[in-house]
């Protein structure tokens, strides 16, 4: 097992890498011909997943989604989460964010829509703060709702629970402007036996719409960022978006799974057709769907 350590921790810090700081700002929407379809009733937020931040601006994350939810009518906003914040400590982060929104849009709920362990974030916030009467709906995007085998991998090495390493994370933590960074007990909340015990606690609540959307790469060779982890997850666990499994995302009674994507380029950092789909379509469909729902 140790053999496949190495290059999988490689990929995933490329990853991580590559999307230090991301697009900050709330996007409001602009003046177009677009804005009269009406398509939502709440404003969305949009949720990150770990090694990103949507507090700063070096690279767009969420590519062109923004924009195109904006230009046809939507109010965008981002969640402000840390990008190595556990689930309670994202889970307050996203309370004060969706107060804020609900305050200065005058709305009664909101739409979230999460990308990988930001649909976890965003459950869990929904179930501890209560908040199924101020979330319409919850659209989860290729997140690890069963946990994430290269976490149980990670969470298995000797080394990762040393002192020292663990000094080391926080002070990495520290180093990417998080508020409260803990990225060992992120990784822990992450492995498949603990994601059993969240979801034995964390309910749906009957009140919020759920569903989850997740991509599979066709090979190895779909993204060379998870040649490694996609090959790993591929032995244990069968098809993957390089980072999760499709048996892991799979999750709700509302499920929608698409072809020859990566965990990342689902949100659209490449800014290009992939597989010749048009990604930020992808959003625009989901958001026509919730509002064709009354969301």
């Amino acid at each position: 097992m140790k053999r496949f350590l190495i290059p999988v921790l490689l990929s995933l810090f490329l990853v991580q890498i590559w999307f230090t700081g991301c697009a900050s700002v709330p996007v409001h929407p602009i003046s177009n011909d677009e804005q009269n379809e009406s398509i939502l009733k709440y404003p969305v937020i949009l949720v990150h997943g770990i090694a990103v931040h949507d507090r700063k601006s070096i690279i767009d994350f969420w590519g062109r989604i923004p924009e195109t939810l904006s230009n046809h009518g939507i109010k965008v906003y981002f969640g402000n989460t840390d990008a190595w914040g556990t689930f309670e400590s994202n889970a307050e982060i996203l309370k004060t964010t969706i107060d804020n929104v609900l305050s200065e849009t005058m709305s009664e709920k909101v739409n979230l829509i999460a990308h990988s362990k930001g649909g976890l974030d965003s459950r869990f916030f929904i179930w501890k703060y209560d908040y199924g009467d101020k979330v319409a709906s919850l659209t989860t995007i290729s997140t690890p709702h069963h946990g994430a085998e290269i976490a149980d991998l990670i969470f298995q090495q000797k080394i990762i629970h040393t002192k020292s390493v663990r000094n080391i994370l926080k002070i990495y933590g520290d180093l990417y402007g998080d508020i409260n960074p803990d990225l060992y007990n992120v990784n822990y909340q992450l492995t498949t036996f603990k994601m059993r015990e969240f979801n034995e606690n964390v309910i749906m609540d009957e009140r919020v719409y759920y569903q989850s959307v997740y991509s599979i790469m066709k090979n190895e060779f779909d993204d060379l960022i998870f040649f490694n982890s996609y090959l790993y997850i591929k032995r244990i666990r069968g098809a993957n978006d390089g980072v999760v499994s499709e048996a892991s995302a799979t999750w709700s009674n509302n499920n929608l799974k698409l072809e020859n994507i990566s965990h990342t380029e689902i949100v659209d950092y490449k800014k290009h057709k992939i597989s010749g789909i048009n990604i930020p379509d992808i959003y625009l469909d989901i958001v026509r769907d919730l509002g064709k729902k009354g969301f």
